[in-house]
C-alpha cells in the first residue's frame, strides 16, 4: 500500500522511529456502538467528525497532532521525574512520621485521592479553556506539594505530609489527561498508538525517578533537609519544568482544535456531566470499571512492596531498582500494547492485561519470601497494568462523542484514582494482618471482577447480535480493521 501525506508526515521527530515500527496503514476504525440508542449516535456522530477532520482540515489536523504528541512526551518525562522520585519515599516517609508502617498505605491513598479529586476540576477546566490551561494548572499544584512534604518532613508533622501527598496527586491526574490529550485530534486507526506513545515517554522520567532516591539524600543533606525528603527536591522542579513546557508550548491546544474542526466552540452549551454521558454507554462503563480494578490491584501490591523490602533487610538502592523496573514494565511496553489495542481490539488488550496482573499477584502470593521473585512480580504488575490502561483509555476515548470526551474522561480518571486510593488505604492493614503473600492472594479478587464483567458483556452481545465477531467478543459494533465499516 502507498503511502499517504499523513504516513509520511509522521516519519520525522520525536516519534518517527516508533511509527517507522508500527505504520499508519490508512484503515478507519470507527468509534465502538453499543445496543443503546445514544452509543449508536455516539458512534455516527464520531464517524462524521472524522471525516470533517480528514476532508476539510487536509494535513494540517496530522502536522498538529505530531506536535501535540511530541509536546506531550517532553513534558510526560519530567512528570515522571516527578511521580518516580517520590514513588517509593512517600511510603517509607509516611511509616517514619507515622511511628507504623501500617500507616506506610496512606502516601498511595493520598496521592491517588487526590488524583481523584483533581481529576473532574482539570477536566472542566480542559473544556473550558483548554488543555494547554488544565495540564500546566496541574503541574504546578503538584510541584506545590512536592515543596509541602519537604515542609512535613522539617517539622515532622504526618498530617501535613498526607495533605502534601493529596496534592502530588496533580501529577497523576495530570499524566492521565495527557494520555487522553493525545488521542483528541487522532484519527481512529491510530488512536490507541498515539495514547501509547504519550505513556511511552514517560518511562524515561518515571524510571529515572527512583534511582534519584540516593542522590536525592545527598542532596538533602547538602541543603540541610531531613532524611528521606531530598528527592522531593527533584519532584519540585521536574513538575515546574513540566508546567512550563505545557504553558509554553501545547499550541494549538488540541481539544480546542479538535472542538473547532467540528463546528463546536468552548463551553457548557453543547456539554453533558461525565456521569450523564455514561449512563447511556454501557461500553464506556465497562472500560471505566475495567481500567479501575486494574489500577486498583496495581496500587494495593506495589504501595507495600517498599516497606515489604525493607522490612526483609533491602537497601534503598534495591528497593529503588526494584520500583524502577515496575514502572519500566507500566511505560516501556506501551506502545506495543497500543499497537495491539489497534489491530486485535481494545477488548483483547483489556483481558491480556488481566492475565498479566494475574501471574504478578500468584508470584506474590507463593514467592513474597524472595526479593528476586518480588521484582518479577513488579515487573509483570507494571505490564499488566499498562495493557489494560492504554486499551481501556482508548475504549474510553472512542465510545463517546467528542463534545462529552473530555468530561468521561475526568470521571474514568476519577473512578481509577479512587479505586487506587481505596487498594492503597486497604494494603496496609491487609499486610499487617496477612502479611505480602496474603495482600497478593486478596488482590486476586479484582481480577476476577473485571474478568467477570467482560463475561457478561460478551454473553449480552451473543444474545443481541447472534454471534462473536473477530478480534474481540465484546465489541460487537466495532467495524473490521480492513476495508469499509
Amino acid at each position: 500500500m502507498a503511502q499517504t501525506p499523513k504516513e509520511k508526515g509522521w516519519s520525522g521527530g520525536i516519534t518517527g522511529w516508533v511509527n517507522r515500527k508500527l505504520p499508519y496503514r490508512g484503515q478507519r476504525r470507527p468509534g465502538s456502538a453499543d445496543t443503546a440508542a445514544e452509543q449508536s449516535r455516539g458512534s455516527a456522530a464520531e464517524t462524521a467528525d472524522s471525516a470533517t477532520t480528514a476532508e476539510e482540515a487536509g494535513g494540517t489536523d496530522a502536522r498538529d497532532q505530531r506536535r501535540v504528541v511530541q509536546v506531550l512526551a517532553g513534558a510526560q518525562i519530567l512528570g515522571g521525574i516527578g511521580m518516580g522520585a517520590t514513588l517509593s519515599l512517600g511510603a517509607l516517609l509516611a511509616a517514619d512520621l507515622s511511628g507504623s508502617s501500617s500507616w506506610s498505605g496512606m502516601a498511595a491513598t493520598m496521592s491517588t485521592l487526590g488524583a481523584a479529586i483533581l481529576a473532574v476540576p482539570l477536566a472542566r477546566l480542559a473544556q473550558r479553556s483548554g488543555r494547554r490551561i488544565s495540564l500546566s494548572t496541574g503541574a504546578l499544584i503538584a510541584g506545590a506539594g512536592a515543596v509541602l512534604a519537604i515542609t512535613a518532613a522539617a517539622v515532622s508533622q504526618f498530617p501535613l505530609l498526607l495533605l502534601a501527598l493529596l496534592l502530588l496527586g496533580a501529577g497523576s491526574a495530570t499524566n492521565l489527561q495527557a494520555r487522553f490529550a493525545a488521542t483528541d485530534l487522532a484519527s481512529d486507526a491510530t488512536r490507541g498508538r498515539d495514547l501509547s506513545l504519550v505513556v511511552w515517554f514517560t518511562t524515561i522520567g518515571a524510571v529515572l525517578g527512583p534511582n534519584l532516591f540516593e542522590p536525592g539524600e545527598a542532596l538533602g543533606a547538602l541543603l540541610g533537609l531531613p532524611p528521606l525528603s531530598g528527592a522531593f527536591v527533584f519532584s519540585a522542579v521536574a513538575q515546574a519544568a513540566a508546567a512550563a513546557v505545557y504553558a509554553v508550548c501545547l499550541r494549538p491546544d488540541p481539544l480546542l482544535s479538535s472542538l473547532a474542526l467540528r463546528g463546536t466552540t468552548p463551553g457548557p452549551v453543547h456539554r453533558r456531566g461525565g456521569l450523564a454521558a455514561l449512563r447511556g454507554n454501557p461500553l464506556a462503563r465497562y472500560a471505566v470499571l475495567a481500567i479501575a480494578c486494574s489500577h486498583a490491584a496495581m496500587v494495593a501490591l506495589m504501595s507495600m512492596t517498599p516497606v515489604h523490602l525493607r522490612d526483609h533487610g533491602a537497601s534503598l538502592a534495591v528497593v529503588g531498582l526494584t520500583i524502577s523496573l515496575h514502572v519500566a514494565g507500566m511505560f516501556a511496553f506501551s506502545p506495543a500494547f497500543g499497537w495491539l489495542a489497534d489491530r486485535a481490539g481494545r477488548i483483547t488488550g483489556i483481558l491480556l492485561g488481566q492475565a498479566l496482573l494475574l501471574g504478578a499477584l500468584i508470584l506474590a502470593w507463593t514467592g513474597a519470601e524472595s526479593a528476586a521473585a518480588v521484582t518479577v512480580s513488579l515487573i509483570l504488575l507494571g505490564l499488566g497494568w499498562s495493557a489494560a490502561v492504554v486499551s481501556g483509555s482508548a475504549l474510553v476515548a472512542e465510545s463517546v462523542i467528542v463534545p462529552d470526551r473530555a468530561a468521561v474522561q475526568g470521571v474514568s480518571d476519577l473512578s481509577m484514582n479512587a479505586a487506587g486510593a481505596l487498594g492503597g488505604a486497604l494494603a496496609g492493614p491487609l499486610l499487617t494482618a496477612l502479611g505480602y503473600s496474603g495482600l497478593g492472594l486478596t488482590v486476586t479478587g479484582l481480577v476476577g471482577l473485571v474478568v467477570v464483567g467482560t463475561g457478561v458483556r460478551a454473553l449480552k452481545g451473543r444474545a443481541v447480535t447472534g454471534r462473536t465477531p473477530a478480534g474481540s467478543a465484546l465489541e460487537s459494533a466495532d467495524a473490521p480493521r480492513a476495508g469499509g465499516s
